[in-house]
């Protein structure tokens, strides 16, 4: 541009400093401000908004403050983007009871804030288990005629599966509808994992088949809620058919999904199975971990071959995946349901100088 002598606007800037932003370039981000300066252009409030955001993005909330303050020492006054931006950086940090003042601090100067500010807010009240205040967002929401939009209804309906409350995530489904707004993958995504949750496998795999017919694609979480809950009623052929047709799909396995089948076939007495998937886990270059492990140590101890259980364990150390209290207890459960209380003491022996502290759990089951 400046080799055609095509005179750059603000706008362009904004541009180059968004893009710096977005590759987390931050300084040079800030220095474009001076650049600009030296230019003849003075920097806006969208250019102090694109650097605050960026800050926030990456986590660095104290330099999104700082820049927040050199914009207002500049004269240049925040508007509802720069306060909703350092909300949501708040509330990504679990920062909410000081995202909620500066809420306070927003409206104040007589800015409105969006559904999606009240979205962050009543996510990260959620992450704090406070569904209260959450709650008290939704209903400010609707006090101020602000027109939630479709993430701050998921996030409710999420919340609501997770504290078991599918009475009121169906009310809440219902008012969406109602409202003429149409759910999203992440919605369908949300109900899928939330009815698994509640045991509902005849209405998750329904919404299943519903997702399928609207070209929606389920999430690897969707998937795994339901070999879960496959496994779970024993319905074991139908959980790894449905495993077989996500590996076909493209699908990128992971551990929580293995391991999912893993405590189905133990749970319904196939261990050979189990440790087959273990096997092909590797194959898969999908990398158990100290769960994989635990469910097939439980199962071995359920069943008295200690020893194999034991050699789980060695194979966990030698892969360099540390066990924890749970691997522990399970072999001196193991070997002190079969009266060998030396073998449950050279285990809790070797907690100890690992450096675990034995738990009430590991006294009682030594004293079995």
């Amino acid at each position: 541009m400046f080799r055609l002598k095509i005179n750059p606007t603000v706008y362009t800037f904004n541009i180059m400093i968004n893009v710096l932003c977005k590759e987390g370039k931050l300084k040079k981000a800030k220095e474009f401000i001076g650049y600009m300066k030296g230019l003849g252009f003075k920097a806006n409030v969208v250019t102090y908004n694109t650097i605050i955001h960026g800050y926030c993005w990456r986590g660095n909330l104290e330099g999104a403050h700082l820049v927040f303050e050199v914009m207002k020492a500049k004269g240049i006054m925040p508007d509802s983007y720069t306060f909703g931006s350092l909300i949501s950086g708040m509330c990504k940090e679990g920062r909410v009871e000081e995202a909620s003042v500066f809420l306070e601090k927003m409206m104040k100067n007589g800015l409105f804030p969006t559904a999606m500010t009240y979205s962050a807010l009543i996510d990260g009240y959620y992450n704090k288990r406070n569904l209260e205040r959450a709650f008290s967002y939704r209903d400010e929401i609707v006090k101020k005629a602000i027109m939630p939009t479709v993430l701050t209804y998921n996030l409710f309906i999420h919340a609501l599966f997770m504290e078991g409350r599918v009475v009121e995530a169906n009310d809440m489904i219902n008012r969406m509808e109602r409202k003429g707004m149409a759910l999203d993958a992440i919605t369908y995504n949300i109900l899928i994992n939330g009815y698994c949750r509640s045991s509902n496998a005849k209405t998750a795999f329904n919404l299943h088949d519903d997702v399928l017919n609207r070209g929606i694609q389920p999430t690897r979480v969707t998937y795994t809620s339901l070999i879960d809950i496959l496994s779970k009623r024993n319905r074991m052929k139908e959980a790894y058919n449905l495993f077989v047709k996500i590996m076909d799909k493209g699908v990128l396995l992971d551990v929580i999904m293995f391991n999912a089948l893993i405590d189905g076939h133990c749970a319904n007495e196939n261990v050979d199975r189990a440790l087959f998937l273990l096997k092909e886990m590797d194959r898969m270059k999908v990398p158990p971990n100290e769960v994989t492990y635990n469910t097939l140590m439980q199962d071995h101890c359920r069943k008295g071959k200690v020893e194999e259980a034991h050699e789980l364990l060695d194979e966990m150390k030698r892969r360099g995946i540390k066990p924890d209290y749970i691997s522990y207890n399970t072999l001196i459960s193991g070997y002190s349901r079969r009266g060998d209380i030396k073998d449950a003491f050279r285990v809790r022996d070797e907690m100890l100088s690992i450096g675990f502290n034995p738990t009430l759990l590991t006294y009682s089951l030594t004293m079995h």
